[in-house]
């Protein structure tokens, strides 16, 4: 797995100490937690894996379970709260937030206040895997759109800023298109200023998401290999976009010759224009990023709708394990969590899943069983039941952290 274990990072980041505070189940849980794995244990409902949705919570800014944050609140509370003590090296930062759904979240850090709450995207990176993971591979173009978009952003934070631009715009111009039939005078000359920007932005979305296609399609292939093992088809990353210039599904690879972001505007431009009558006749807007697609390949095949049950769940678990390499390529491990995984998996996945889980600098692993964990995974755990959370390590019980 040379591409994936590759050299230690040149940084890491861990989480050390986790307070929660009425999210999800918990009125109130505080943990001190370890670098390497920790398995999070517990019957089905006890609340495990929102311990650990928790972290991922700080790298997303969202829930990978829920599309909006007024799931996270616990029941008959208005906010919830996340607090970790991120330690990377001999440094610690401090990461406080607000979650109000129906209001603007609170972030600070060191107990400054952040102007805008995606200000933090970047400071801690994880990867996540699980079971609903493998939509990646049989759900419809949005998850892979999500996945491609928030990767984007854990990599190059400006980006968040371009992605929400766009969407405000995208809506903005769906608005105005559903009015054009009946006003189309000014309206469509107001459609005109609304095409410059979603061009522009468009653009330079299709540009970073076309550079990170390629770069993470050697990773994605090296890990399918590991994961399906010898004999098996060879796995491709390509991206299918509604501007011919940016790519028809075909596989990219990392040395791929790639349209810049003025291009790509350019061709977004004539595209728009070309379809505006039917864009106006229909009311939404037909071209452009949010209509695209990353498509995964088996050998010659399109993976989706063509790969089996067991080829899929390899294809889904290969593209987080890319991810990591490719995070860690970038200079820092990202916190690896894997929610309820490893009883889903046969011997080899297992395997193949485990060996990255030994090397990351903080491994977070949630299991209805213990024994569905390999070994060399289960040095420290969390006890999860009746509302409490505890922390055992080689057997010992370090201390209890729900009050």
């Amino acid at each position: 797995m040379a591409i994936l274990v590759g050299p230690a990072p040149r940084s890491d980041v861990y989480v050390r100490h986790l307070q929660l505070g009425s999210f999800r189940s918990w009125a109130r849980v505080d943990l001190a937690l370890r670098p390497g794995p920790t398995v999070f244990v517990g019957r089905n409902g006890e609340g495990k894996t929102n311990l650990v949705e928790a972290v991922d919570y700080l790298a997303a800014m969202s829930s990978h379970r829920v599309a909006t944050d007024a799931p996270l609140v616990r029941h008959g509370e208005s906010q919830a709260v996340v607090r970790a003590a991120l330690r990377s090296g001999d440094r610690e930062l401090l990461v406080e937030i607000e979650i109000n759904p129906g209001r603007a979240n609170r972030v600070r850090v060191n107990r400054a206040p952040l102007p805008r709450p995606r200000d933090l995207l970047g400071m801690v990176r994880t990867v996540l895997f699980a079971p609903e993971d493998l939509a990646l591979v049989r759900g419809d173009p949005t998850e892979r759109r999500r996945f491609l978009d928030e990767l984007l952003v854990s990599r190059t934070p400006r980006l968040a800023g371009v992605r929400a631009d766009y969407d405000r715009v995208l809506k903005q111009r769906n608005a105005l298109l559903k009015t054009a039939r009946l006003a189309r005078g000014s309206a469509l000359e107001t459609l005109d200023v609304w095409d410059g920007h979603l061009v522009d932005l468009g653009g330079q979305l299709l540009a970073a998401r076309l550079q990170l296609t390629s770069v993470l399609a050697p990773h994605m292939a090296a890990a399918y290999a590991d994961v399906a093992g010898p004999g098996a088809a060879a796995a491709g990353l390509g991206y299918s976009s509604t501007v011919p210039l940016a790519g028809d599904g075909s596989p990219l690879s990392a040395d791929a010759a790639l349209p810049g972001a003025a291009e790509l505007a350019a061709a977004l431009r004539a595209r728009v224009a070309e379809r505006r009558g039917e864009e106006v006749d229909r009311g939404m807007t037909l071209v452009g990023p949010h209509r695209d697609d990353l498509v995964l390949h088996l050998g010659p095949a399109v993976a989706k709708g063509f790969a089996s049950h067991g080829e899929s769940w390899s294809l889904a678990l290969a593209l987080k394990l890319a991810t990591f390499g490719l995070l860690r390529a970038d200079g820092e491990d990202p916190i690896l969590i894997l929610d309820d995984v490893f009883a889903t998996l046969d011997a080899d996945r297992r395997a193949a899943l485990a060996a990255v889980a030994r090397t990351a600098e903080q491994t977070l692993i949630t299991a209805a069983v213990l024994d569905d964990v390999p070994a060399e995974l289960r040095g420290t755990r969390v006890e999860v039941a009746g509302g409490r959370a505890w922390v055992v390590a080689d057997g010992e019980l370090l201390e209890e952290g729900t009050t």
